[in-house]
């Protein structure tokens, strides 16, 4: 099994930041992938970044590129989101998760590990 506990969210400004971490604990694959997903109110679980723990890949929803960048503490089993520019339509409940494959997807449903959450708020 694979722990994840997701910490970082609050309240915040439009145009603020923010960083949620992500620490990982357990199980351990030789190669997998970390992403952030996010979830409003009435709203379904949407992909938002993720990152290839043993290569330098990453990937972004359209919705946040150039604005979120995330990142990996390897000696931390850390995942990081660094969330700039912050507008209301990023407020939703942050959620990590882990797939451990060598094959990455941006569908919930092939993630297999998740977090409880953490509530990022951007108030305008």
């Amino acid at each position: 099994q694979v722990q994840l506990v997701e910490s970082g969210g609050g309240l915040v400004q439009a145009g603020g930041s923010l960083r949620v971490s992500c620490a990982a604990s357990g199980r351990t694959f030789s190669d997998y992938f970390m992403a952030w997903f996010r979830q409003a109110p009435g709203k379904e679980r949407e992909f938002v970044a993720v990152i290839r723990w043993n290569g330098v890949y990453t990937y972004y929803a359209d919705s946040v590129k150039g604005r979120f960048t995330i990142s990996r503490d390897n000696a931390k089993n850390t995942v990081f989101l660094q969330m700039n520019s912050l507008k209301p339509e990023d407020t939703a409940v942050y959620y990590c998760a882990a797939r451990g494959t060598q094959v990455m997807s941006v569908r919930p449903i092939q993630y297999d590990y998740w977090g409880q959450g953490t509530q990022v708020t951007v108030s305008s």
